[in-house]
């Protein structure tokens, strides 16, 4: 495999490098979208290439992957319910794969949500069209005002 993601990149510290594993897990995420299997097949290694002798950045991105692919139903369900006039398979894959995975962050971390907002916002610029961010921006701002309520639905 040929490493991605070159860490001069991205900025230095903690959350530049947390920036890193989350783009690591969407990358992850937007190729399954295509190749479906590849998750399964090919994720593992992908963290442990691109986070090479980082181990709590591994573990941060398997937790994102793992927790994203878990609550994929009810993270689906929600974008649904907030997306007006959108069904998820008809979102980009791009947007769809940023969103599944912030989304999840939100319900399953403790990160500060405005925190975990700009990332997906971040990824939606580097990846994205020139919609992305503002599409993105949008629905994450909507599923921010009602965690709670989708934190005890999702907990089930």
């Amino acid at each position: 495999m040929t490493k991605i993601n070159s860490p001069e990149d991205y900025p230095q510290g903690k959350s530049a490098n947390r920036r890193l594993a989350r783009t690591v897990v969407f990358q992850i995420l937007y190729q399954e979208e295509f190749n479906a299997g590849s998750l399964q097949r090919d994720a593992a290694a992908y963290i442990k290439q691109e986070l090479p002798k980082h181990e709590p950045l591994v573990q941060f991105a398997e937790m994102l992957l793992a927790g994203t692919v878990e609550k994929r139903q009810a993270i689906d369900a929600k974008l649904a319910e907030v997306a007006q006039h959108w069904t998820v398979e008809r979102m980009n894959p791009t947007d769809r794969s940023i969103l599944r995975l912030a989304v999840f962050e939100i319900i399953g971390t403790s990160a500060p949500k405005a925190v975990i907002i700009n990332e997906a916002v971040e990824l939606a610029k580097q990846f994205g069209t020139k919609d992305s961010a503002a599409f993105v921006n949008g629905i994450l701002d909507k599923i921010e005002n009602e965690p709670q309520v989708f934190r005890a639905a999702s907990a089930r």
